[in-house]
């Protein structure tokens, strides 16, 4: 029988090394090409209220996405890290008003809104290592990110859920457990790629 667990912790460690031998200029143009890009989804390009993150060290970057839908008058949401890895959420007023958080991460220093403001949102961005071409994320393995798709389940809330990812992260199949929810789309520096037709 096939370890799903393992599998995962092997494919982690595959893509962490990889993305560990970009450099800090890799990232920041992979950043602006992914903004580009997440721009050409209709669901991002027009959404009210995105809840998004503050990408740190090898992810894909995030700022300039950030800031392009701030300039468009969106709302952009930010995730506080809690003592139970569950996740609530603050506004992003820009990056003069980040401060360092647990796990050398950066979150708003604006109100806390709670963990249920996610499920007013337009678009979730989710971080994550790959996708495969069913949509089935491979996250970090921390479970925040799972808690907020089961929230957004709970609540009855259909944001278009959207993954941001280097070339190459797009992958044929990664193990998948009973917990995991597939995403509509991931958005690469060279294309987006849908995966769960959004209605209309």
């Amino acid at each position: 029988m096939i370890n799903i667990d393992a599998s995962k912790r092997a494919l982690r460690r595959r893509h962490l090394a990889v993305r560990s031998r970009l450099t800090a200029d890799d990232i920041e143009k992979a950043g602006a090409a992914l903004a580009c890009r997440a721009l050409e989804l209709p669901e991002i390009a027009g959404a009210a209220t995105v809840a998004a993150y503050v990408s740190v060290g090898s992810e894909p970057g995030t700022h300039a996405l950030r800031e392009a839908l701030r300039a468009r008058g969106a709302r952009v949401l930010l995730p506080v890290l809690l003592e139970d890895d569950d996740l609530d959420w603050g506004e992003d007023e820009g990056p003069g008003r980040l401060a360092p958080a647990r796990r050398g991460l950066l979150e708003p220093e604006g109100p806390r809104l709670g963990p249920e403001a996610v499920t007013r949102a337009d678009v979730v961005l989710l971080p994550g290592l790959a996708v495969d071409r069913r949509g089935m994320r491979l996250g970090r393995g921390g479970g925040s990110y799972d808690r907020v798709l089961a929230r957004l389940a709970a609540a009855g809330a259909d944001p278009a859920l959207v993954v941001l990812l280097y070339d190459g992260e797009l992958l044929d199949e990664v193990p998948e457990e009973g917990h995991d929810r597939p995403v509509h789309a991931a958005v690469t520096p060279s294309g987006v790629h849908r995966f769960t037709p959004r209605p209309r």
